[in-house]
C-alpha cells in the first residue's frame, strides 16, 4: 500500500466509523517513508543535536540528516514550539523528512522531538521531562527522545 493511499484509507475508515486502530501495514508504510527519505533536515543552530540525531539515525538504519541553519527562537512564542520549529523548516526547505525538537508546550512542560513528512504530518515523536527534572545532558535527552520516537513505530537498532 502506498503512503498517501494508506493515509487516505485511514481517513475514510474514520469518517465511515469503521476504523479500529493502527495496523502493521500502516506502521510499515511510515517506516518505508522514513527509510526512503532523500533529504532529511533538522532546523537548528546547534550542531551537537544534529550529531546526536545522526548517530541515532545510523543506529536504526536510516539516512543521515543535514542541519537547516535557521533561527528558531520565535517558535518558543507558540503553543507547541517543537511543532512550530518543524513547520518553519517545512517552509524553508525541500526536505522529505524533518526532525525538530523544542519545548512541548508552555515553559516547564518538557521537550518534544518530532518527525514530520513533507506535508507537515507528524509521523512519530518522543518526549522528555523538563531539564530541571531529568538533569540529563542535551545529548542524552535528544538521544533518548529520538530512540523513543523510532521505537514507537517499530524500528529496532541494527546489531553490529
Amino acid at each position: 500500500m502506498a503512503f498517501e493511499k494508506m493515509i487516505r484509507n485511514a481517513f475514510e475508515e474514520s469518517r465511515d466509523d469503521r476504523r479500529f486502530g493502527d495496523t502493521l501495514d500502516e506502521i510499515a508504510e511510515i517506516q518505508d517513508y522514513m527509510k526512503n527519505a532523500e533529504k532529511i533536515c533538522i532546523p537548528n543552530k546547534n550542531g551537537i543535536k544534529v550529531e546526536v540525531l545522526n548517530r541515532v539515525l545510523s543506529e536504526y538504519g536510516l539516512p543521515q540528516a543535514e542541519m537547516l541553519q535557521i533561527d528558531t527562537n520565535t517558535a518558543d512564542t507558540s503553543r507547541i514550539p517543537a511543532l512550530a520549529k518543524a513547520y518553519m523548516a517545512l517552509d524553508q526547505s525541500d526536505a522529505d523528512l524533518i526532525i525538530a525538537r523544542g519545548r512541548l508546550g508552555i515553559p516547564g512542560s518538557g521537550s518534544l522531538l518530532i518527525f514530520i513528512d513533507n506535508k507537515g504530518r507528524i509521523l512519530t515523536g518522543g518526549t522528555s521531562p523538563s531539564h530541571v527534572i531529568h538533569k540529563k545532558t542535551i545529548e542524552e535527552a535528544v538521544y533518548e527522545e529520538a530512540s523513543e520516537a523510532l521505537e514507537k513505530i517499530g524500528f529496532k537498532k541494527i546489531e553490529g
